[in-house]
């Protein structure tokens, strides 16, 4: 079953119809990533998911129920959190701090704790660094604090905004790792992604947004051999004879 639904969903900026139409499924316990170049729209769906922006039309339904009017706090509560494009951690802050943050929705602090303690196994780094201002920690660093951050409010569904963005390539790899490692913890994801390469190489399904429009979709595996994705995305040439 499809534990976000997104249906005939439109998106305008003024003038600039920046989602046109898009449908969507993400399936209770996958991996589903969002693929695209810049500008087609793959951060405004995620800001629609989290109340941040309001569609023109269309229909948003998680675990059955609509997020039509529902407030960001509202949508966190309900189980949807979103590590930001950019990380969005607060700098002045220590990184115990912003893992404190994720969890404002939450009254049962017990269990909060515990989940601080999950991230910090996931994030062993960040253990070292609890009372260090997140703004002087690596690109990386920042990365695992902005997805803990989100883990703390004990999200069903976890979206990422591009993970992988100004990471050298050895923390791609550990995020891309850890991402795999809280979905098999549970936690399903929806992730926007240019690195198509890693994003398809991790996910179950995967979706092709270009200009606002949903192009292709289907399994990752099938989308990793679809020619056309090849070339326009994993950076693969075709070659005449």
């Amino acid at each position: 079953m499809a534990l976000l639904e997104i249906r005939d969903l439109h998106v305008h900026y003024g003038a600039v119809h920046a989602l046109q139409g898009i449908s969507l499924d993400v399936a209770a316990g996958q991996i589903v990533t969002l693929i695209g170049a810049n500008g087609a729209g793959k951060s405004t769906t995620l800001r629609v998911i989290s109340g941040l922006v309001r569609p023109t039309r269309g229909t948003l339904v998680f675990d059955g129920r609509s997020l039509a009017g529902c407030p960001p706090h509202e949508i966190v509560r309900r189980g949807v959190a979103q590590a930001p494009e950019g990380r969005g951690i607060f700098a002045n802050f220590t990184v115990a701090e912003n893992l404190e943050i994720g969890a404002f929705a939450r009254a049962d602090r017990a269990a909060a704790a515990r989940d601080r303690d999950r991230a910090l196994e996931l994030f062993p780094r960040l253990r070292e660094r609890l009372h260090q201002s997140a703004g002087t920690l690596s690109g990386g660093e920042q990365q695992m604090v902005a997805i803990g951050r989100a883990l703390m409010a004990r999200p069903r569904l976890l979206c990422m905004d591009e993970p992988s963005m100004g990471l050298s390539p050895l923390y791609v790899e550990q995020v891309f790792d850890i991402i795999q490692q809280i979905n098999r913890q549970g936690t399903t994801i929806f992730m926007v992604e240019q690195n198509a390469s890693m994003a398809l190489s991790i996910a179950h399904r995967g979706y092709v947004l270009q200009t606002g429009v949903v192009v292709l979709q289907g399994s990752a595996a099938e989308l990793q051999v679809n020619p056309l994705i090849r070339e326009a995305y994993l950076g693969e040439m075709k070659v005449d004879a």
